[in-house]
Parts: C-alpha cells; sequence; structure tokens
C-alpha cells in the first residue's frame, strides 16, 4: 500500500483511477498543486493592481505536474489581463540568476515559479534574488517567507501528514487503499512579509493584509 500526502493531481499524473474510488493500491491526500497556481496569480494581481506581465519559472524538462499546472494558469492570465512569460529556469546558481534577468529584461513585474521539490530547494536564493530584482513574488510553501520571501499561499502541508497518518493506521489495521477515498486539501496558508514588501518598496492595503492568516512584521 502507498499513502500519498501531497500529490498535486493524482488523477491527472495517472496515480489512481479517481478521488473517490482510487481502485488500487494507491490513496491519500492531494495538495491541488494546479489549482492552487491559478489562485497564486490572483493574489499576484491584488497586491500589485497595476501588474501587467508575470514571470512563471519553470524547470527544465516539464513533466505531467508542471504540464497540468501550466494548463491551468494559462487560461488564469487571459482572464486577468495579464501577459503571462514562462521562463525556463535552470536549478543551480548561475541558472536562477539568469531567469532573473530574463525577467527584468522582458519587463516582467512580479514573479511565480511552478510547484517543484527543485524550487523548494532553491528557496533562499530566489528569495535572495527577488529581493535584489526588486519584484514582488508569492511562492507555494510557507518556508519561502519564512526565509524572507514575500508571500506564499498553499496547502497547510502539517494538515495534510497528520491526516496522512490516520489513513497509514486505518490501513495497518486491515483497511484497503483502494478503499480509502483520496481527500484534498482543506485547510490552506496565506502568509505576508512586510519587511520584504518594504524591501522592494511594496505598499499593501489594509484590506488586502486583512486577508492573510499570518503576517510577518
Amino acid at each position: 500500500p502507498i499513502v500519498m500526502t501531497n500529490v498535486g493531481d493524482p488523477v491527472g499524473a495517472g496515480l489512481v483511477a479517481s478521488l473517490a474510488r482510487p481502485g488500487g493500491n494507491v490513496t491519500g491526500f492531494s495538495s491541488l498543486s494546479p489549482e492552487l497556481i491559478t489562485k497564486r496569480l490572483e493574489i499576484l494581481k491584488d497586491a500589485v493592481p497595476k501588474l501587467v506581465r508575470v514571470g512563471l519559472l519553470r524547470p527544465p524538462g516539464g513533466g505531467t505536474g508542471q504540464e497540468l499546472q501550466l494548463k491551468e494558469i494559462k487560461p488564469a492570465a487571459v482572464a486577468l489581463k495579464l501577459k503571462l512569460e514562462v521562463i525556463d529556469t535552470q536549478l543551480d546558481a548561475k541558472g536562477l540568476e539568469s531567469a532573473f534577468q530574463t525577467a527584468k529584461q522582458k519587463q516582467v513585474g512580479a514573479i511565480m515559479t511552478q510547484t517543484t521539490r527543485g524550487f523548494f530547494a532553491e528557496r533562499k536564493r530566489i528569495v535572495e534574488l527577488a529581493g535584489k530584482y526588486r519584484l514582488p513574488a508569492i511562492y507555494f510553501q510557507t518556508e519561502f517567507v519564512d526565509d524572507g520571501g514575500l508571500m506564499s499561499y498553499g496547502a497547510d502541508f502539517d494538515d495534510l501528514y497528520r491526516k496522512a497518518a490516520h489513513y497509514v493506521d486505518k490501513i495497518l489495521k486491515g483497511a484497503k487503499p483502494a478503499d480509502l477515498p483520496v481527500q484534498q486539501a482543506i485547510k490552506f496558508e496565506f502568509v505576508i512579509n512586510l519587511k520584504a514588501a518594504k524591501q522592494i518598496g511594496l505598499t499593501l492595503s489594509p484590506e488586502f493584509l486583512s486577508r492573510a492568516n499570518r503576517v510577518i512584521k
């Protein structure tokens, strides 16, 4: 038996037949990565009302998860009247710097990354570069903000991990993964770092700040 803790789209990735009836030896929890990337874009637009162009950092090679995220965010950008600049990004110091230079050349007014482990691993460098190039950014996990990033919006992973432990317990007591529906994240975290906003000269309205679960001052 396999229990997922935070797979973005387990049906789209071919891991389960459906959320309600997984059908095999895999079950667990979905972090809704493809859907949440559009929510982050909306928040970015609210934070920077005059935003016209957004840079989306994308890791090399793509993959199912990245394609699903692109499929979600492209129509969302059109609906928000935003020009989306997809920037292929090598995950090393030189590649990350080059990606931000490209973003500046393309005159983007803000930056996002796709949800991947690679970007999470390089979060400190990404946060530093966003400050250096004075680009508002929103990330997919709170750890980016704890490391000095501007904003994050995503699933509450602590909640997903706790729930996954309950599923493991049920399976060890005899439950079959095929009979345990895949559950989607229901708790989300929106975190804002005012220090980072001040660093890049961005003023956020009181109404906008009131939407956050946590504001770092």
